[in-house]
């Protein structure tokens, strides 16, 4: 019988929901990613712990997932192609689910390039998309990548994907995201939402094709810290959207501290919008390790406590 995630529970029960993600150490302190477990468990509904992000060595996200999921928080498995083949993606999707994690979320990955091991060699035996169908497989079919069939339980796992709103062609991202609604994903975390006029156009084509029905979205905020990395952002980040008024906006503030304030309540005004937009199932906060101020934002959102 298939165990249900919290997330899983808390879309079914029709509330916003709330995911946010943990930062891995890049060393084997289980400390620190209790602290930071510690500090969202009463504030989120989930939480993601990144898989080799920008292709840096940290701990594997499985582990600190397990760990999260010691502290009493749902914990969501980040699972990249970039490293594995199909053989041990499917060892490493029975294993989480063995031991009890039990929601995914499925990327490509970050290429080798961008991190601290150039010279490694990528494997991408699989894309996303392939990834999401090959769990779906396990999880509905009881099948193996190959066809052959499962003995036993199946990795009962609630599925995820990403998508991001502000590329060139977002008609093509809204296809892709049908792409894993149709290969078995059940949720989509979205890249950080700044321009919510330009978000929500990207909706109304998802919802005309009735997607949002079919797989719930969360849209991602990521707080600015300074008007550089607010800059940086725009113009070296691929397909990023951070609008000329929100530059302007904190370029106007002289204080380095209040700066990144105003960065905390622009992310609260964000979700404020993007809650009351057609298709939204929630939010998913990435505060590049400075979890400390997940909780502020939950709490000035008015997303905690829920009614």
């Amino acid at each position: 019988m298939k165990t249900r995630s919290n997330l899983e529970r808390i879309f079914e029960a029709g509330h916003f929901a709330v995911t946010a993600e943990i930062g891995s150490p890049r060393n084997a302190d289980a400390e620190m990613v209790r602290e930071k477990a510690s500090l969202i468990r009463d504030w989120v509904d989930a939480s993601n712990v990144p898989d080799g992000q920008a292709a840096v060595v940290m701990m594997a996200s499985w582990a600190a997932c397990l760990v999260v999921a010691q502290e009493g928080l749902d914990p969501i498995v980040q699972m990249v192609c970039r490293d594995r083949n199909r053989i041990a993606l499917q060892m490493d999707i029975l294993g989480i689910s063995a031991l009890g994690l039990n929601n995914v979320l499925c990327l490509s990955g970050d290429p080798v390039s961008f991190g601290d091991h150039p010279e490694a060699t990528p494997v991408f035996d699989l894309d996303s998309i392939r990834l999401v169908r090959m769990i779906q497989g396990l999880r509905d079919e009881k099948k193996f990548e190959n066809g052959e069939p499962m003995i036993g339980r199946g990795p009962g796992l609630f599925v995820g994907a990403v998508a991001n709103p502000f590329v060139d062609s977002p008609e093509h991202e809204v296809t892709r995201v049908g792409e894993k609604a149709g290969a078995g994903a059940d949720f989509i975390q979205t890249q950080p939402v700044y321009d919510v006029v330009k978000f929500d156009k990207w909706m109304e084509i998802l919802r005309r094709q009735g997607l949002h029905r079919r797989v719930k979205i969360l849209a991602g905020i990521t707080p600015l810290t300074s008007v550089a990395a607010a800059r940086y952002m725009k113009a070296k980040v691929p397909e990023m959207d951070v609008p000329d008024e929100i530059i302007e906006r904190l370029r106007k503030i002289r204080n380095k501290e209040e700066v990144a304030e105003e960065g905390i309540t622009i992310a609260v005004e964000t979700i404020k919008q993007l809650r009351a937009t057609e298709g939204v199932a929630g939010v998913h906060i990435m505060t590049l390790e400075r979890e400390e101020i997940i909780p502020r934002i939950c709490s000035a959102a008015g997303l905690y406590p829920r009614p």
